[in-house]
C-alpha cells in the first residue's frame, strides 16, 4: 500500500508498504484480552472485588495495542526514518502532549469553587451582563447576586464558574492561535493578531446570549429542552460559528491576508493564491494542488445530517422530536449534487443485501441471544446476552398521538434506509477511504482501495457510532460494519452495492426495534 495521503511532496517519497498481519493479529489478541477481562470482571459477582484491576488491565492492553497497530500499518524501518526526517518536530509534539497532561489538573481547578480570581471576575462579569440584558425585557426579574442566581418564582438559573464562558474563551484562544500559526505565511502580522481579541469578545458575548436564551426556553417552553438539549449544545454552536467566521476573515480580509502574486517564466505564467493563469489566454483559473472539486458532493450530505442533528438535539429534551430534519437536510443536499453523483454506479446485486443482513445480525447479537433464551446456556454470565435496555424513546413515543407517533417513526425509518446510507457511504467509503490514498480521490477506482485506507476509514466510522467516550461496543460494531461495507464496495466496485448493504442493515434494525421494542438500538 502507499503512504503519502495524496500530497505531492509526500508522493515523491512514497513506497509500497507491506501490511503486518502478524502485528495486526497481536493487536486483535490484545483487544480480545481486554474485552474478555472486562466481561469476566464487570459482568460476574467479582465485579466489586476486582473493579480496581479494570483500569490497570485496560492500560496494559492499550500499552501494547497502540504500537502493534502502528507496526501493522507502517514497518519499523519507516517509523525510524520518519522520526529522523521530522526531527525535532516529533519532540515538540511529545513535549506539548506532556505539557497538556501536566496542565490538566491546574485547569480543572478553574471550575471548582476555589477557583482563581480571574475565574471569579469572569463569573461576576457574565452575571452582570446577563442581568443587564434581562432588565431590558423583564424589569421584575428576581436576582441573588451572592449565589449568582437569576430568574422568576417558577424558573431560575445559576451562573456558575462553568457558565462564565471560560471554556469557550479557552477553546477560541487555542483555535485562533493554532489557525494563525498554521497559516502564518498567508497572513499579515501584527494585523492578524487583532482578530484574536475580536474572537474572544464575540465568544463571550455569545455566551451571554446563550444564557439568556436558556432562561427564555426554560421559562416559556420547556425546562427539559433548555437543560437537556439547548444547554449542552448551544456553546458548541457558538464556538463553531465564531471559528468559521474567524477562518473566513483570515481568508477574505485584504488587510489580514497577504497578496500572493508573482510572474514566472517567459510564457507569462502568473501565480497567485494557489491559482494559475496563462497571460493572453481565455482559459479560466484552475486551482493547482487543491482538493478535488467533487469533495462537496461527497461530504455535504453527511455534514447536512450532522448539522441538522445538532440543531434538532439542541431544540429537544429527552425526545428528539425534530429528528425528521435530518432526512430533509440530507435529501436537499443529495438533490443539489445530483449531477455529480450520477457519475457513480448505483447498481447493486445480491451480495450487498446479504452483507447488510450479516452486519445486522452482528449488531443485534447480544439482544438476539437474550431475546430467544440462548443466555440460559451460560452466555449471560459472560455479559453476552442481555434483555433490551430501557430507553426513554419508547416512553416518549407512547405519549404521542397515534398519527404523530407513526409519522415520526415513518420518517425515522425513511432516513435510516434512504438518506443516511447514501450520505455515510459517500463520506466514509466514497471520500475518506480514497482520500487516504490520493488527494485527487475521485480518480481512485473503488476496486483499488487498500487495506490501510479501509481499516482507517472504518475505524473513523466506528468512532462516529460511539454514544459516549467509553462506548467501545458500538465502536467495535461500527468498525466491523465499516469493514463489511468497504469490502462490498471494493469487491464489486460499485457504490450501489455498499449503499444497498448499509440500507438493508438499517432496515432490518428498524424492523427489530419496532418488532421487539428494543428502543435503545435507536
Amino acid at each position: 500500500m502507499f503512504l503519502g495521503l495524496g500530497y505531492r511532496w509526500l508522493k515523491a517519497q512514497r513506497e509500497n508498504l507491506p501490511f503486518g498481519f502478524w502485528f495486526f493479529g497481536g493487536y486483535l489478541a490484545c483487544v480480545a484480552a481486554a474485552i474478555g477481562f472486562h466481561v469476566l470482571v464487570v459482568h460476574t459477582g467479582a465485579a466489586v472485588q476486582y473493579s480496581r484491576d479494570v483500569p490497570v488491565a485496560f492500560s496494559a492492553a492499550f500499552l501494547f495495542e497502540i504500537p502493534l497497530l502502528a507496526l501493522a500499518c507502517v514497518p519499523l524501518r519507516v517509523w525510524s526514518r520518519a522520526i529522523r526526517a521530522t526531527s525535532p518536530l516529533w519532540l515538540y509534539a511529545s513535549l506539548a502532549g506532556v505539557a497538556a497532561s501536566l496542565l490538566q489538573g491546574p485547569s480543572d481547578r478553574l471550575w471548582t469553587a476555589a477557583g482563581g480570581v480571574p475565574g471569579r471576575i469572569l463569573q461576576a462579569t457574565t452575571f452582570e451582563a446577563v442581568h443587564s440584558v434581562f432588565r431590558l425585557f423583564a424589569p421584575n426579574i428576581l436576582v441573588d447576586a451572592a449565589s449568582y442566581t437569576i430568574g422568576t418564582p417558577h424558573y431560575s438559573i445559576v451562573i456558575g464558574l462553568e457558565c462564565s464562558g471560560m471554556e469557550g474563551l479557552g477553546l477560541i484562544l487555542a483555535f485562533t492561535s493554532a489557525w494563525l500559526w498554521y497559516f502564518r505565511k498567508e497572513c499579515r502580522f501584527p494585523q492578524a493578531l487583532l482578530l484574536i481579541p475580536c474572537a474572544l469578545v464575540c465568544i463571550w458575548a455569545m455566551n451571554v446570549v446563550r444564557i439568556c436564551l436558556l432562561f427564555f426556553i426554560g421559562d416559556e417552553i420547556s425546562s427539559d429542552v433548555a437543560m437537556v438539549g439547548f444547554h449542552s449544545r448551544a456553546g458548541w454552536i457558538a464556538f463553531t460559528a465564531i471559528a468559521l467566521a474567524f477562518s473566513l476573515a483570515t481568508q477574505r480580509l485584504a488587510w489580514v491576508r497577504k497578496a500572493q502574486t508573482g510572474v514566472s517564466g517567459a510564457a507569462g505564467t502568473v501565480h497567485g493564491g494557489g491559482m494559475e493563469r496563462v497571460s493572453g489566454g481565455a482559459e479560466p483559473l484552475q486551482e493547482q494542488g487543491g482538493e478535488s472539486p467533487a469533495i462537496r458532493a461527497y461530504l455535504v450530505p453527511f455534514l447536512a445530517i450532522l448539522t441538522a442533528g445538532f440543531i434538532s438535539k439542541a431544540a429537544s429534551g429527552n425526545f428528539e422530536w425534530l429528528y425528521p430534519l435530518r432526512l430533509i437536510a440530507a435529501a436537499i443536499a443529495l438533490w443539489y449534487f445530483r449531477r455529480e453523483l450520477r457519475k457513480l454506479d448505483w447498481r447493486f446485486g445480491w451480495f450487498g443485501p446479504v452483507a447488510g443482513a450479516a452486519v445486522f445480525l452482528a449488531w443485534i447479537a447480544p439482544s438476539l441471544v437474550a431475546q430467544f433464551g440462548i443466555a440460559q446456556f451460560g452466555a449471560a454470565q459472560f455479559g453476552w446476552g442481555h434483555p433490551p435496555v430501557a430507553s426513554p424513546l419508547g416512553t416518549a413515543l407512547g405519549a404521542l398521538s397515534p398519527a404523530a407517533r407513526w409519522s415520526w417513526i415513518a420518517l425515522r425509518v425513511a432516513a435510516a434506509v434512504a438518506t443516511v446510507p447514501i450520505a455515510e457511504e459517500l463520506a466514509f467509503r466514497g471520500y475518506l477511504a480514497r482520500r487516504l490514498m490520493n488527494r485527487e480521490f475521485d480518480e481512485v477506482p473503488f476496486s483499488r482501495l487498500t487495506a490501510l485506507s479501509v481499516c482507517l476509514s472504518s475505524a473513523v466510522f466506528g468512532l462516529e457510532h460511539m454514544r459516549d467516550l467509553m462506548d467501545w461496543q458500538h465502536f467495535a460494531l461500527g468498525t466491523l460494519a465499516g469493514l463489511a461495507f468497504a469490502a462490498v464496495l471494493r469487491w464489486r466496485g460499485r457504490m450501489g452495492d455498499a449503499v444497498a448493504a448499509h440500507a438493508v442493515s438499517n432496515l432490518l434494525l428498524a424492523a427489530w426495534v419496532l418488532g421487539f421494542g428494543d428502543w435503545a438500538q435507536w
